[in-house]
């Protein structure tokens, strides 16, 4: 039997092992969150609880409020299960109806998934892809529903986080609105809504998506679509999903302010105490100032090291950067990941087809002497891999 003083080692030297604290997350999401959006979710409330419903309630009404608009100006709020992918697909798979057609501008990995959406679900579409380094234009758009008349729906992304590249989505809404103001605009904001500044009635946008881990910084558990309510009623019995009907859901919880399904409830929490600081750090604007000294701190940092930015300053965004690879065959990017893991600084990988890249993320709840520790991370780590620094890139 093991004497008791032993045990006790044992046990310290366990506990000592487990690193004082959690790593950054130089992600798009899930993300690094402040200390009392991890505190919100720890009270269990049931899914018909009065108190659950408030909060219901509130987060809708303070996401419709973030995108210029309300309830009573005839705007919806619809919160789904899941990740950003489940809400975008429900919105594709519950607006486009049999006889419609969708008009895909694609300039990254989440464009060509709803590429994916549409063949899997039977939807009709059209699908333009830019490369990586573009984005998409008004003009295409409008070339492509003046030409085309059976083109009913639009859908594009507003920030491409395969390489982070910002998209004119305001640009493309308004003049989809002089050229065919019939049709129907979607917009996948996934990791721009709450940062970058969104109008839905003057940016022309029927539906907007995005998720609750990312720039508003709450944790992973549901997805939002903000949806025009004349269209959105007008959707009935389109959907071609039961989990992902998105007037379903809407119907759901204007019946009884209950979700359809089991709902995340500690996320929902953990969001509404999220909602509360971004209001406190001074709204979108005030959220995208942090982010953009990170990236520049970021940005600066890299260059200074040798790494290039794959993208042109004219297109790229603030909250995540796509960095090329060192040159360098003592580069490998597994070894570099888990070494900086061990540092407590996580990155991503690339996402890129046309060059080998790696991706790292300036939003969360991270602030410029967080910029600073990953630059020292990156350096240590190459210093211990002996790559060559300043780095050459590999380009393709």
């Amino acid at each position: 039997m093991m004497h008791r003083f032993t045990r006790h080692a044992a046990i310290r030297r366990w506990f000592s092992s487990v690193p004082a604290r959690e790593p950054n997350l130089y992600t798009p999401g899930p993300l690094t969150t402040s200390l009392p959006v991890k505190q919100a979710m720890m009270i269990d409330l049931g899914s018909r609880d009065a108190r659950f419903l408030q909060v219901i309630r509130e987060v809708q009404s303070g996401l419709l409020d973030l995108a210029g608009v309300s309830e009573s100006e005839g705007y919806e709020c619809v919160l789904m299960q899941g990740s950003g992918t489940f809400a975008v697909e429900s919105v594709i798979g519950s607006v486009v109806p049999d006889d419609g057609n969708l008009l895909i501008l694609s300039n990254g990995a989440y464009g060509d998934r709803m590429k994916k959406m549409c063949e899997v679900l039977n939807v009709k579409h059209e699908f333009v892809r830019y490369s990586d380094k573009e984005t998409p234009n008004a003009a295409d758009a409008v070339a492509r529903v003046t030409q085309d008349k059976s083109i009913t729906h639009v859908a594009t992304i507003h920030h491409e986080t395969t390489t982070g590249a910002l998209n004119p989505m305001g640009e493309i809404g308004r003049a989809l609105r002089d050229a065919r103001p019939d049709v129907t605009y979607i917009v996948d904001s996934m990791s721009a809504f709450g940062a970058y500044p969104v109008d839905m009635r003057a940016d022309n946008v029927s539906y907007l998506v995005s998720s609750a881990n990312k720039c508003i910084e709450g944790v992973p558990g549901f997805a939002f679509a903000l949806c025009d309510r004349e269209k959105l009623e007008a959707s009935e019995g389109v959907a071609r999903s039961v989990s992902l009907d998105l007037f379903g859901q809407w119907k759901g919880i204007q019946t009884n302010g209950q979700f359809r399904f089991t709902p995340p409830t500690h996320s929902l929490l953990a969001f509404r105490q999220a909602l509360a600081e971004h209001t406190d750090e001074g709204g979108a604007a005030g959220r995208l100032a942090r982010y953009e000294e990170n990236f520049q701190v970021l940005s600066k940092g890299m260059a200074d090291m040798g790494f290039k930015l794959y993208l042109d300053d004219a297109v790229q965004g603030a909250i995540i950067s796509t960095f090329l690879v060192p040159d360098d065959p003592k580069f490998d990017f597994n070894e570099f990941y888990h070494r900086l893991s061990d540092l407590g600084a996580v990155i991503y990988p690339g996402k890129l087809t046309e060059a080998d890249s790696l991706r790292i993320g300036s939003i969360g709840r991270l602030f410029v002497r967080d910029m600073h520790f990953v630059l020292r991370s990156v350096r240590q780590v190459l210093d211990e891999m002996d790559v060559k620094v300043p780095v050459t890139q590999k380009t393709g």
